[in-house]
């Protein structure tokens, strides 16, 4: 099993502390979410038949000009793997490290030849790959590339069938970096998803945004019912609020700030995006630990990037308890 953030349970079992006492900034998921709306009763006890209107809303919002609806991009990240090896077996792919471990984590199997390039080194190793996977901005880091250099991307894999695919995930608060809108090309694909920004990660709604008929493959694959009707018509509503848009941009805007301020004042610089800021540090474990057995859960990043990520505290009560913690840290440090 890969490690992911939010797995509080785990912490709990292992730290011996209810899940109730805990600070849970191990995602960089908003802790202000939509606030889901009353759903009409037949979405219960229904089959949940495609909403046209849902994938309109998203290509809207989005700014692309087709969108498949999935289960969360993680449907997507599991299933494109399979796609591409039905169709171009044993695809030469390339993903940008450190990154989101579930992409390479399935470009491995289905008989491909996936490695993992530093994303200073994407440029050189373009060359050599049929399929390049980037996340962007990048998750754990917050490092963004800019637009024309992933359209150039996208243009020399297609012109010998291959794919760009641009984990957009966290794309909400940095829209001028999107290639969404550039998405009907040949061999670029887009995954956006609902459950950052919008804080609905148990909702497991997310997008594709691709060419007609790559998409339609993939759907084909995909099967029906891929996307429940409460999560449909949840997501419709949130993707078509632009006034709550709006505001939340404006209050992560300042609340990403705080951290990154907060962060600061205990020597600690960090960079990210406005939903989570990132360190490489270098007693990343020891730090991971002091912050659980104070009954905050932050993210640990082993291997490829060794360093911590941490989320925005819910309320101020949060907030003051990062802050004692990180005090404790700072001591800690101090008397070493």
């Amino acid at each position: 099993m890969l490690e992911h953030g939010g797995n509080l349970r785990e912490a709990a079992a292992r730290f011996g502390r209810p899940l109730e006492d805990w600070l849970d900034l191990s995602t960089g998921i908003n802790p202000h979410g939509y606030p889901v709306p009353q759903l009409a009763a037949e979405v219960w006890h229904r089959l949940p038949e495609t909403d046209p209107a849902l994938a309109l809303a998203a290509a809207a919002y989005y700014q692309a000009p087709l969108m498949l609806p999935v289960a969360g991009t993680q449907a997507a990240i599991q299933a494109l793997p399979r796609l591409r090896a039905s169709l171009h077996p044993g695809s030469r792919v390339v993903v940008a490290a450190p990154s989101y471990a579930e992409h390479g984590h399935h470009w491995a199997q289905h008989g491909h030849r996936m490695r993992q390039v530093p994303y200073a080194g994407l440029d050189a190793a373009i060359g050599e790959a049929d399929v390049m996977v980037v996340c962007n901005p990048n998750n754990p880091t917050g490092a963004t590339i800019e637009a024309g250099r992933l359209r150039t991307w996208a243009e020399l894999l297609a012109a010998r069938g291959g794919w760009l695919v641009v984990d957009e995930a966290f794309g909400d608060m940095r829209p001028e970096h999107s290639v969404a809108r550039w998405s009907d090309s040949a061999g670029l694909i887009v995954l956006r998803s609902v459950g950052k920004f919008f804080g609905l990660a148990g909702l497991r709604l997310g997008f594709v945004a691709a060419a007609p008929a790559l998409l339609q493959s993939l759907a084909d694959m995909l099967g029906p019912w891929a996307v429940s009707g409460p999560a449909q018509q949840i997501g419709r509503a949130a993707l078509e609020d632009r006034a709550w848009q709006h505001a939340m941009r404006a209050t992560l805007r300042a609340s990403g700030a705080r951290l990154q301020r907060l962060l600061a004042e205990y020597g600690i610089i960090a960079s990210g995006s406005e939903l989570y800021q990132w360190w490489p540090e270098p007693q990343a474990e020891a730090f991971w630990e002091h912050m659980a057995q104070r009954g905050i859960w932050v993210r640990l990043f082993r291997e490829a990037a060794n360093g911590i990520r941490l989320g925005l505290p819910p309320d101020e009560a949060g907030w003051l308890r990062l802050e004692r913690a990180l005090l404790d840290w700072e001591n800690v440090q101090s008397q070493i």
